[in-house]
């Protein structure tokens, strides 16, 4: 697999009482760009365990759009991001293939919200992902990953598309830039603080 560290390695989980650990899940369909957005963001080298795509898999996994892809998230990502001295972001990706879905149950427990990464080629592809999101009560906002042949859509129509509330929030990001990463996950955090706010007013 693609970890060289082990959980349990001190280089991955920070200690500090006066810290808080914030579990976020990055989710979206196949090949959609979350171990990219992780690996573009984490402060430390992502634990990953990719594997290579086998012809078996590929009969398996809907390959339309994103043939070039060799390799697929079989458990999870794991990255960490340092908001400040409070607060540390511990981002989980997980698979996105529909067998793997059994996961995502266990992944969610502790999981304070999740950043939807959705494709705006494959936007119905993101459809279940939003519903088991959903399911497992977590709150969320939705990054939309440009890649460099992406159909430029305004908010409006890729709220529309995907039948989102208002007050869901919505982003454009580039995966692979750390920075644009970054910006989807202060979205996604704001979002938290603010429902957080609202239910303790």
């Amino acid at each position: 697999m693609g970890s060289k560290l082990a959980l349990g390695d001190g280089a991955y989980v920070r200690g500090g009482a006066e810290q808080t650990a914030v579990k976020i899940l990055v989710v979206g369909h196949f090949a959609v760009g979350k171990s990219t957005f992780i690996g573009a963001i984490s402060e430390i080298p992502p634990l990953s365990t990719e594997e290579t795509m086998t012809r078996a898999a590929e009969t398996v996994d809907d390959l339309k759009g994103v043939q070039h892809k060799t390799t697929t998230t079989v458990a999870m990502d794991f990255g960490r991001l340092t908001i400040n001295d409070q607060v540390v972001l511990y981002l989980f990706g997980t698979p996105g293939q529909q067998r793997f879905m059994q996961m995502w149950e266990d992944l969610s427990r502790g999981a304070l919200g999740a950043l939807v990464l959705v494709d705006p080629e494959r936007l119905a592809d993101s459809f279940p992902v939003m519903d088991l999101i959903e399911q497992y009560g977590l709150e969320y906002a939705i990054a939309v990953n440009h890649f460099d042949d992406s159909p430029q859509r305004t908010e409006k129509a890729l709220r529309e598309a995907m039948d989102l509330l208002p007050d869901t929030p919505l982003i454009t990001c580039d995966a692979r830039d750390g920075q644009s990463a970054a910006n989807a996950l202060i979205t996604l955090v704001k979002h938290l603080q603010e429902r957080a706010a609202l239910e303790h007013a």
